[in-house]
């Protein structure tokens, strides 16, 4: 009972949710996710925007590090 119950509710708020794609039925084909695929490709640019960043600071900071570690050993 509480499983039907629990399938009857998750099914009534996804049906509340707003879909990333287009809901006109005279869209068709790739035009109907365009948000959708804007959304990734934005994504996307940022995860690699933030790798780039992460990976010059861990080399700058690695760098810095060795020199004081050489610089303070005998």
């Amino acid at each position: 009972m509480n499983i039907s119950r629990f399938v009857n509710e998750v099914a009534t708020e996804l049906k509340k949710a707003t879909w990333p794609w287009e809901s006109d039925p005279k869209v068709k084909g790739i035009k109907k996710y365009k948000e959708l695929i804007d959304s990734t490709v934005v994504v996307l640019i940022a995860m690699l925007f933030l790798a780039f960043f992460v990976n010059v600071w861990d080399l700058m900071l690695t760098k810095l590090v060795s020199k004081l570690l050489s610089f303070f050993t005998i």
